[in-house]
């Protein structure tokens, strides 16, 4: 699969785009956050 075909969702955290990563191949569907950081900083959204 070509990078420019993998799926997206936008971090509700940040507002920026995030594309799908191999180490999420199994749990895409419950990722919200594109990192660690908005993860921690979910309160603020």
């Amino acid at each position: 699969m070509k990078k420019q075909h993998l799926p997206t969702k936008i971090c509700p955290v940040c507002k920026l785009p995030f594309s799908w990563r191999k180490k999420w191949q199994l749990n895409w569907e419950n990722i919200k956050y594109c990192s660690e950081k908005c993860r921690k900083n979910k309160t603020l959204a």
